[in-house]
C-alpha cells in the first residue's frame, strides 16, 4: 500500500512539476514578446487537456483546488491595489463613465448570446465576459509603457475601480441565479448575497484601518500567513451564504491599507502568480479544442465590437477629465484587454446547458483581446484621429 501510494505521489509530482516548468517557460516567452502570459497559459491548457495534442492525466482534484485558490489570490491582489480614498473617489466620480462602459461593452455580449440561441442567463454571463477589462493586464501595460504618470491614467484607473465594484454586485447575483431553484428561493439568495456584499464592503471601509493596525506588527512570515488565512476564511464563509468567494477575497484586499497593504501585495504576489497560472491552465484544460474552433469567428467578431466599446469608454472617461484626443485614444486602447475576470465569469456558467459553448467562446475571446489589447495600447499614438476631433478641446468635468 505504501509503495503504491509512493508511486502515485511520485507520478503526480513529476506531472505537476513538468506543467509548472512549462508555465515558467511560457511566462518568460511572453515577457520577451511584451504581452501578457494569460493567452499562452490558455493555449497550454488546451494543448494538454481534454482532446489536446498531449493529454496529461494529472490529479484533477489538486489542480482544481489550486485553480480556485488562484482566483481568490487574483481578487485579493486586485483589492490591495486600491486604497479607501481611491474607492470613495471612484464611487463619486465614476458613475457616468461606468454606465457608458456597461452599455458599450456588456450589451453586445448579451446580444450575441441571444443571437446564438443561448438562454438569457448564459447570455447575461457572456455580457459580463465582454464588459470587464483585465485589471492585471491593464496595470502591467501602463507600467511597461511608462504611462502611470500620464494625464489619462487616473481616468483609466477610475473605470477599473467602478468595474470591480460592479462585479462585487454582479457576481453574487449571477451565482445565485446559476444555482437556481424556485423564484422565491432565487430571490432570497440574491437578496442575501447582495446584502452580505454591502455589509462586508461597509465593514471594510469603516474598520479596515483597525484590521491593518492589528496586522502591522510581526514578521513578514506572520503577515503572509495571516492575510492568506483570512482570505481563505472570508472566501469560505462567503461561499457558505452563496456569495462568490472571489468577492470575499476582493473585499479583504480593500480592507488592508497603508504599509500593511503594500507589504501584503509584495508577499502575496509570488503566490498569486503561481496559483493564477494554474487557474488559467485548468480553465482551458477542461475545454475540448474541437469545441473552441467553431467559436473563433464569433469570438473575433465580438472582439472587434468590444475594441470599439472600450475606445468609447476611454474616450468618454478621459474626456470628462479634460484630456485631449490623443490621450483619450490611449485610455481606450489600454482598456481593451480582457483576462482574469472574464474567465472567472465564464467558469460560473460551466453547469448551464450552454456552459461548454460559453467557456469555449470566452477562451477564444480572451485569447484574442489579451493579445490585441497590449499591442493596440503600445501603438495608440500611431492611430489616426479625424481632424474634427483633434480640434475640439474637452471640457473638464465639474463633478
Amino acid at each position: 500500500m505504501i509503495a503504491a501510494g509512493s508511486a502515485e505521489a511520485a507520478l503526480a509530482f513529476i506531472e505537476i512539476g513538468a506543467v509548472v516548468l512549462a508555465l515558467a517557460i511560457l511566462s518568460r516567452f511572453a515577457s520577451r514578446l511584451g504581452i501578457s502570459a494569460v493567452p499562452l497559459y490558455l493555449l497550454a491548457g488546451l494543448a494538454v487537456g481534454e482532446g489536446g495534442i498531449a493529454q496529461l492525466d494529472v490529479t484533477e482534484d489538486f489542480i482544481s483546488l489550486a485553480a480556485e485558490i488562484g482566483v481568490l489570490l487574483l481578487l485579493l491582489a486586485l483589492g490591495l491595489e486600491y486604497d479607501q480614498d481611491e474607492l470613495r473617489h471612484g464611487l463619486k466620480t465614476g458613475t457616468r463613465p461606468g454606465l457608458v462602459d456597461m452599455v458599450a461593452n456588456a450589451i453586445p455580449g448579451v446580444a450575441v448570446g441571444l443571437l446564438l440561441g443561448w438562454s438569457l442567463l448564459a447570455s447575461i454571463l457572456l455580457g459580463g465576459v465582454t464588459w470587464i477589462s483585465s485589471s492585471g493586464i491593464v496595470s502591467k501595460v501602463l507600467f511597461d509603457l511608462d504611462r502611470l504618470g500620464n494625464r489619462e491614467t487616473p481616468s483609466v484607473l477610475n473605470v477599473l475601480v467602478i468595474e470591480d465594484l460592479a462585479m462585487a454586485v454582479y457576481l453574487p447575483i449571477v451565482a445565485a441565479l446559476v444555482v437556481g431553484g424556485s423564484a422565491q428561493e432565487t430571490t432570497v439568495s440574491v437578496v442575501v448575497a447582495v446584502t452580505a456584499v454591502i455589509v462586508i464592503l461597509v465593514l471594510a471601509l469603516r474598520f479596515g484601518d483597525k484590521l491593518s493596525g492589528m496586522l502591522a506588527g510581526g514578521t513578514d512570515e506572520s503577515l503572509l500567513l495571516a492575510v492568506f488565512g483570512l482570505t481563505l476564511l472570508v472566501a469560505g464563509l462567503a461561499q457558505r451564504i452563496e456569495v462568490s468567494g472571489a468577492i470575499g477575497a476582493f473585499l479583504v484586499g480593500l480592507a488592508l491599507s497603508g504599509s500593511v497593504g503594500e507589504r501584503s501585495m509584495e508577499l502575496i504576489s509570488p503566490l498569486r502568480d503561481l496559483f493564477a497560472a494554474t487557474f488559467f491552465l485548468f480553465f482551458s484544460f477542461q475545454i475540448d479544442p474541437s469545441d473552441l474552433i467553431p467559436m473563433i469567428p464569433a469570438a473575433i467578431g465580438l472582439g472587434i465590437v468590444s475594441i470599439g466599446g472600450k475606445l468609447v469608454t476611454g474616450w468618454y472617461a478621459a474626456g470628462r477629465a479634460g484630456v485631449a484626443a490623443r490621450g483619450r485614444v490611449r485610455a481606450g486602447t489600454v482598456l481593451i484587454a480582457r483576462g482574469e475576470f472574464s474567465i472567472v465569469i465564464a467558469a460560473l456558467g460551466s453547469s448551464l446547458v450552454d456552459g461548454p459553448d460559453l467557456e469555449a467562446l470566452a477562451a477564444a475571446y480572451v485569447l484574442f483581446l489579451a493579445i490585441v489589447g497590449p499591442i493596440a495600447a503600445r501603438y495608440a499614438d500611431s492611430i489616426p484621429i479625424p481632424a474634427r476631433f483633434m480640434a475640439k478641446r474637452p471640457v473638464p468635468a465639474t463633478t
